[in-house]
């Protein structure tokens, strides 16, 4: 058996991603990342996310640019940055030209120029501007329109659904103390979305109304020109004094009166064969709960129902059917007919939730929805057929189609949605900062559900289907891609610490349940064989699990444990969860980080301290001799812990 490399065991890919070149203009620096402009802070403090002039293909996928030509001059009084790019694939093909200057008073210039080699089919193609949400969300923003007029307005409080800016020129808000930004685009009509409703942590400011068409062909030939531009009015107060290099602190307190939620696993008809093969694996995963879809135009049934039976005993979980409704007038009998399969199959439910086919994709804000049955009758249906059971609604896709059909919650036991990271970016840092708009969305939704159980997932980092086109993004070459169904981190320590960060940030936000992409398979826990290559796991000979094997078995355990307080310094860096035991505490660490962090630990007591940790040095353990591994920890001194990148540590406490 070969040891993996560092980046395999980190990301599952040997695809670099790397930060960008940092270049500075006066108290502006920016972040110079394949053609974007990442994190503009104004004397440190983050003033825009991402400034890009992107490319995307019909189902939304994002081209990764190939630069040529780049030419970077940085100088004392600021800087400049030129380069052609190139976006193709076999049948199609577009260039641009970018030109960008900072100026020594802060100021960015970032011009476009287009060329479509072909014609050219896109979804959208031209700049994006994403604000963070950290000193926007709720805040005063005035907005200046196409045919001149100005308005004073907010940055959404709660998750948009639909467009909260329209047809726009600039943006001003406050940035600092006494320092106003302005961004002003040029070339096109703007307008701006609420990009939480995806996970992105950012409103996102694009050219091309979504009114307008998609997909639509840019003739060979026909030029796109376009502009951003950033200023700054005010005095810039000095730079705060770097805290780079200190501890990060999390304390822990006393209990509260929230419960770690159950903690699932979807089960894919397609892995049925697979997870019961790995009947062993699954026991010691023993997750809470396990999610099957009966999807009619697949022609699911009593095959699939008796294998969900087997495993949910097996496993001693609670199993739910996620069921897709295919009749829109005729959807009373397709539910009863498949309650006389489930009685026939001996399945014990413990909740079905039912979407219908037309609401599987994503509708644009104004768009013709698809047919579907009117909601309350089909709620009506299912309680009908499926007595005594709990049930739910709500979309199998994003919180985006949850915010924009709000469904009737009188009829329902609990309300469900799932996520993925990958929809707009998937670099890794884009990816974790995902995590930052969950509470965002469950307090969302707390507006329009009340107090109706909010269940979470299956989601994982890949994208089981994707609602925004006709597939997922194909990915043979094991690269980090937006909406893939296959992403490599999920089988690395990345992926254990996303799934941990996920699980700890909607358990703080107080769902009822969270449930993670997979047992087997590309979206799952515990490898199996594929088409596809997995490296490192494509040599093994054995059985074998992903690192996010034991973030599920350590979480699924803790479900219905009393939470404690507990609070990172810096979120974006290291989250944490913790609980109470029947003697003792739990505290877990999570590094959502490339890099190492140390954490500072307070409110642990004077108890004994055992620690295990999964990060790239424990990782061949972790993956082949799982149980090994978890019977394995160390005395803990102290109250520093050092976590390399991805790390997640597990803390026992006696009290």
């Amino acid at each position: 058996m070969s040891k993996p490399s560092s980046a395999i065991a980190l990301c599952g890919t040997e695809q670099p991603d790397v930060p960008g070149r940092i270049l500075t203009a006066g108290p502006m620096s920016v972040e110079f990342d394949n053609g974007q402009l990442r994190y503009l802070r104004l004397n440190g403090v983050e003033v825009l996310r991402l400034l890009a002039f992107l490319v995307r293909d019909e189902n939304w996928g994002t081209y990764v640019p190939v630069l040529s030509d780049l030419k970077i001059d940085q100088r004392n009084d600021g800087f400049s940055v030129a380069y052609h790019a190139e976006c193709k694939r076999a049948s199609q093909g577009i260039g641009f030209d970018i030109e960008i200057r900072g100026g020594a008073d802060g100021s960015l210039e970032f011009n476009g120029t287009a060329t479509p080699k072909t014609d050219f089919l896109t979804a959208r193609t031209g700049f994006v501007v994403l604000h963070p949400l950290t000193g926007t969300v709720g805040k005063a923003i005035e907005l200046a329109h196409v045919d001149g007029s100005v308005e004073t307005a907010k940055f959404p409080a709660e998750v948009n659904p639909v467009q909260p800016f329209l047809n726009l020129r600039a943006m001003t808000h406050e940035v600092l103390p006494g320092v106003n930004m302005t961004v002003r685009m040029e070339g096109d009509t703007w307008e701006t979305e609420d990009h939480r409703n995806w996970t992105d942590a950012s409103f996102k400011t694009y050219v091309r109304p979504l009114a307008l068409p998609w997909p639509y062909t840019l003739k060979a030939g026909e030029v796109v020109k376009q502009s951003v531009n950033v200023s700054f009015a005010g005095a810039v107060p000095k730079a705060a004094k770097s805290a780079r290099g200190s501890a990060i602190a999390v304390s822990i307190g006393a209990a509260g009166r929230d419960s770690v939620p159950p903690v699932g696993l979807g089960l894919p008809a397609e892995e049925l064969d697979a997870t019961v093969r790995q009947l062993d694996l699954m026991r010691l995963a023993a997750p809470r709960l396990l999610i099957g879809q009966i999807d009619p135009r697949k022609g699911h049934g009593l095959k699939e129902l008796y294998g969900y039976r087997l495993l949910g005993e097996q496993c001693g979980a609670e199993v739910m059917l996620e069921v897709i409704v295919a009749s829109v007038d005729k959807f009373a009998a397709e539910l009863q007919a498949l309650a006389s399969q489930v009685a026939q199959s001996g399945l014990k439910l413990s909740a079905v939730a039912v979407v219908p086919v037309g609401d599987l994709k994503s509708v644009l804000p104004g768009g013709p929805r698809p047919p579907a049955p009117d909601l309350d009758a089909l709620y009506a249906a299912a309680r009908a057929a499926f007595p005594g059971v709990k049930l739910g609604g709500g979309m199998f896709s994003f919180f985006t189609e949850l915010n924009r059909k709000r469904v009737p919650v009188k009829s329902l036991d609990f309300v469900t949605n799932t996520t993925c990271p990958t929809v707009h970016a998937a670099d890794d840092r884009s990816v974790m900062e995902t995590l930052e708009a969950l509470r965002h969305q469950i307090h969302t939704a707390r507006t329009f559900i009340g107090k109706t159980p909010h269940r979470i997932g299956p989601s994982a980092i890949g994208c089981r289907d994707n609602p925004h086109g006709a597939s997922y993004t194909p990915n043979p070459d094991n690269e980090r891609v937006c909406l893939p169904l296959i992403d490599p981190r999920m089988r690395a320590q990345f992926g254990a610490a996303w799934i941990a960060g996920y699980i700890a940030s909607l358990a703080r936000s107080g769902v009822e349940s969270v449930s993670i992409g997979a047992t087997t398979g590309p979206l799952g826990i515990i490898h199996r064989a594929d088409k596809h290559a997995q490296p490192y796991f494509d040599g093994l000979k054995g059985p074998a699990v992903f690192p996010s094997f034991h973030v599920i078995c350590g979480l699924a355990r803790a479900s219905g444990r009393k939470m404690l307080a507990s609070q990172s310094s810096d979120t974006a860096k290291v989250e944490c969860i913790a609980y109470k035991e029947k003697k003792g505490r739990i505290v877990w660490l999570i590094n959502l980080t490339a890099s190492n962090q140390t954490v500072s630990l307070s409110g642990l007591g004077s108890g004994a301290r055992h620690i295990g940790v999964l990060d790239e040095s424990s990782f061949v353990r972790a993956t082949t001799a799982p149980r090994a591994f978890q019977s394995s920890h160390q005395v803990m001194t102290g109250d520093q812990v050092k976590l390399k990148p991805y790390a997640v540590a597990f803390i026992a406490v006696d009290d």
